[in-house]
Formats: structure tokens, sequence, C-alpha cells
């Protein structure tokens, strides 16, 4: 599972990037701007399966989102379907057979299977949910008042903003470099029927985890949007 590193100098300093996910990571964004364009190319009363599809998906978060954080909520919609449909097609990317692509360093997996791509999208949820509570709260967000009980909770909640990017991160890019170490296991094992039942399993661990990492963002922006 070694990356295809690609170094180049900046400024005077060594750059590395991992060219493997770089590259699926923009398929799978292709893959969403085409289907995002085909489902909204032609929009009708009756609709399409594509539009059928999307309009599923985003009724859903939408009836989570007034749940959690009433009509208010579906602002935040955006992002978050986003980064579910993003995470969901860089999961599945990973059960594609990209071994029969024979590359001189490396080879194409999912993108979330590097730390990087899964530490970015948790830090723009870390930057968007604080963002929101200081723009909805202002220093409330953080401390109620400033007495010295408040100030110490404040304290804490601080550290917990640094803890939950780090956990969203982990979670997701452990599931998803697990699952496709132990595909990878079972290949070397059998190359014939013996990987079926773990790829099925990890469609569905792909599924729940694009999911939890959209259910968990939507309740950070609640907490921190919410007045109680």
């Amino acid at each position: 599972m070694e990356h295809w590193i690609y170094t180049f100098q900046l400024w005077g300093k060594s750059v590395s990037v991992n060219m493997d996910t770089l590259i699926t990571m923009w398929l799978a964004m292709t893959c969403l701007l085409i289907c995002a364009f085909l489902a909204v190319r032609k929009i009708s009363v009756m609709p399409s399966i594509m539009q059928t599809a999307f309009e599923n998906i985003l009724g859903f978060f939408w009836g989570m989102s007034d749940s959690l954080m009433g009509r208010e909520g579906r602002k935040h919609i955006p992002l978050i379907a986003s980064l579910f449909l993003f995470i969901i097609v860089a999961n599945l990317m990973g059960q594609i057979p990209f071994h029969i692509l024979h590359m001189k360093h490396g080879e194409l997996a999912s993108p979330t299977n590097d730390i990087n791509v899964t530490a970015a999208l948790a830090i723009i949820v870390l930057v968007y949910y604080v963002f929101m509570g200081f723009k909805k709260k202002k220093i409330r967000f953080l401390f109620a008042d400033l007495s010295p009980i408040n100030i110490f909770i404040g304290l804490i909640d601080i550290l917990e903003m640094f803890t939950r990017p780090l956990t969203l991160a982990l979670r997701l890019f452990g599931n998803v470099l697990a699952g496709e170490i132990l595909i990878s296991a079972m290949l070397g094992l059998c190359a014939y029927f013996l990987p079926l039942p773990f790829m099925f399993f990890e469609v569905l661990v792909a599924c729940v985890q694009a999911l939890v990492f959209s259910m968990l963002t939507m309740v950070y922006v609640s907490s921190a949007i919410q007045e109680e």
C-alpha cells in the first residue's frame, strides 16, 4: 500500500505530494460534478433516476437538520451533503480494481486511505463550525460569562474542538485503510471468490463511514449554533 510520492522544489524547499491520492481525489470530484450536472440538467416534475437519487439524499439531510437544528439548519446542508457525497464516492473507489493498472511507483486506491485527505476534511469541518459558532454567538460561543467556572468550562471546550477533527480524521482513515489491507490479504491467499464477501462488507463500511462523518459534522454544527 505504498504511495506514489512526487517531490518538487517550492521557494527553495522540497515539497512532497502523494500523486496517487491527488489523482483518485480529482477522479472522485469529477465523477460527482458530472453526476450533479446530469441530475439538474433537465429537472422535471417526473424526475429521472439521477434526479430522484439526489432528491432523496437531500431530503434525508433536510429531515435530519430540521430535527437537530430546526429550519435554520438547511443552510448548512450544502457542506454536509457535499462531504457525504465526496466521502462515499472516495471510499467506494477503493473497490475499483486499480491493480490492473501497473504503475512504476505505488498504486491507485481510495483517496480516503490517506490521512492527509481525511485530516483536510476534518479541518474544513472544524473551521466551519467554529466560524458559524462565533458568527451566531460571538464570545458566548466559548464563554457564557467571565465567571471562573465558565472560563474553566470554556477552556475544556476549546480542547474538545481540537480532538473532534482528530477523531473524525482517524476514524475514516483507519476504517478505509484497514478494509483495503484486509482485501489485499485475501487476494494474496486466494484471488478467486474468497475476497468477495469482504469486498461486499467494505461497500457497507464505505457507506456507513460517509454517513457517520456527515452526521457528526451536523451534530458539531448544531452544538455550535444552538443556544442551549
